[in-house]
């Protein structure tokens, strides 16, 4: 039996090259950059599938020009760089990487949260410029930062990555509030209705899914809403927010800060207006950054690629709707 053929976009480690390999034939990706879309529709042509990160665009074109196209399988949480609509058309099951992740995305978005109530950049570059050596002595108003204990942090999204975050910040007393579409009671955080949140909260962080009703769900409308002063933190999907009005709220101080990992679109712009804030902790989207989770995810993403090939349930499909009709 002639074993499936794989295209994978991103290298792979040995153990798991090899553990694919044991059962498929493998077409990979090696050049420095991620595949142009060109580039991906010609590595796909012949390939049964797919093994990819977010960096793909899986769109109806890419799927036309690949007929022997049966099982998707993205190292991510998130699925928005795939039609979704056009694969379940065509009976073909997505898998993706929940959970493994959750831990190393709480963990930074309390260290972006932190890094901006603290000001922890700016007192970096304070050192570093010599600007410390030149103003001796302890100046009891340098680089205040603000007090997280008794401090609203708003969630929006109580997912398994929103309710990691409170129950972090519950360890550094913030008050918990949060809202999610679906009706979700979270132990730690006190439910409240979107626009509640969104006056009340000291700091706001995200934890949504990026989907058509919730891009740009947080809007110039919603960032002039929020407490003068407030933070707002991004670790989910960057065009959930306006970023023109997020730049235009934070040039004119209505608020105090944002800590962003993700962007709109990635990787940011190298003249992007918000390199010029100083109150904006910036990180290239490394939510998962960490050597244990980004094998972790590599592992899983393989494992439903491999179960997927075999017409066996995955471990966690996007569209499981697909997986009952096959």
């Amino acid at each position: 039996m002639v074993k499936p053929l794989v295209f994978a976009t991103a290298p792979l480690p040995d153990a798991l090259r090899t553990e694919l390999e044991s059962t498929c034939r493998l077409r990979l990706w090696d050049a420095a950059d991620p595949p142009t879309q060109p580039q991906l529709r010609e590595s796909l042509t012949d390939c049964a599938g797919l093994l990819c990160t977010l960096n793909e665009r899986v769109d109806a074109m890419l799927l036309a020009a690949s007929p022997d196209l049966r099982v998707i399988s993205t190292c991510s949480v998130g699925v928005d760089h795939i039609d979704m609509e056009a694969v379940s058309a065509r009976g073909i099951p997505v898998g993706h990487t929940p959970r493994v992740l959750t831990d190393a995305t709480a963990d930074l978005t309390l260290a972006l949260l932190l890094a901006c109530a603290r000001r922890i950049p700016e007192a970096d570059r304070y050192v570093r410029s010599g600007n410390w050596s030149q103003t001796p002595g302890w100046d009891p108003t340098r680089l205040v930062g603000r007090d997280l204990r008794d401090t609203t942090l708003g969630l929006i999204g109580l997912g398994p990555i929103g309710q990691a975050v409170a129950r972090r910040a519950a360890g550094f007393g913030l008050h918990v509030i949060g809202w999610t579409p679906s009706v979700r009671a979270v132990a730690e955080v006190e439910s409240t209705d979107f626009d509640t949140l969104v006056r009340t909260a000291d700091i706001l962080s995200l934890h949504i899914a990026l989907a058509p009703q919730t891009r740009h769900l947080i809007n110039a409308d919603v960032l002039a809403r929020m407490r003068p002063g407030a933070l707002l933190i991004n670790t989910a999907r960057g065009p959930l927010v306006d970023e023109p009005a997020l730049v235009e709220a934070l040039a004119s101080g209505h608020l105090g800060g944002a800590g962003l990992d993700v962007f709109d679109p990635e990787p940011a712009a190298t003249a992007h207006p918000l390199f010029d804030l100083p109150n904006v902790v910036l990180a290239p989207h490394i939510g998962s950054a960490t050597t244990g989770t980004r094998a972790r995810m590599a592992q899983l993403a393989a494992s439903n690629l491999l179960l997927g090939l075999q017409g066996q349930p995955m471990r966690y499909c996007a569209n499981p709707y697909v997986e009952a009709k096959r």
